[in-house]
């Protein structure tokens, strides 16, 4: 049986990135529109980059989902794996992912670089966190 309080977290990091493709969708379209920007400048990531200055933050925060959070996912599916019913997992889990609501709110709207890299580097310590009880709870068992 798996462990639900775990899936949760793991479903709200998996929102996140639904939430941020879809505001740098919206971002692109508005500005594809605004511009006239023709689809085939968009063929190669470079030209996104340069056709989609406006949405650049948004994009660039779609691909960090993709990054440290595949540690994440990786944790907690391996936790799932292996029945593990933790509590201090589950705490650690969701300060990861409000880390990362938080992280994405600053790059996608006032992104103060010192205000994201702090929260950035509190998300990647508790991602540490969670593999270190992940790990200690593997070796004890």
């Amino acid at each position: 049986m798996y462990f639900k309080p775990l899936l949760l977290p793991l479903l709200a990091q998996v929102l996140l990135t639904f939430i941020v493709l879809y505001i740098m969708g919206r971002q692109r379209l508005n500005e594809a529109r605004k511009k006239r920007i023709h689809p085939q400048k968009t063929a190669v990531r470079t030209g996104s980059r340069e056709a989609f200055k406006d949405a650049e933050a948004a994009s660039d925060n779609y691909h960090n989902q993709l990054e440290s959070p595949l540690l994440f996912y990786v944790a907690i599916m391996l936790t799932l794996m292996l029945m593990v019913q933790d509590y201090v997992i589950v705490i650690l889990a969701w300060s990861y992912v409000v880390l990362r609501y938080i992280h994405s709110f600053i790059h996608i709207t006032y992104n103060r670089v010192m205000h994201r890299f702090a929260v950035f580097l509190f998300s990647s310590v508790v991602l540490l966190a969670i593999w270190f009880r992940l790990g200690w709870i593997i070796i004890r068992s």
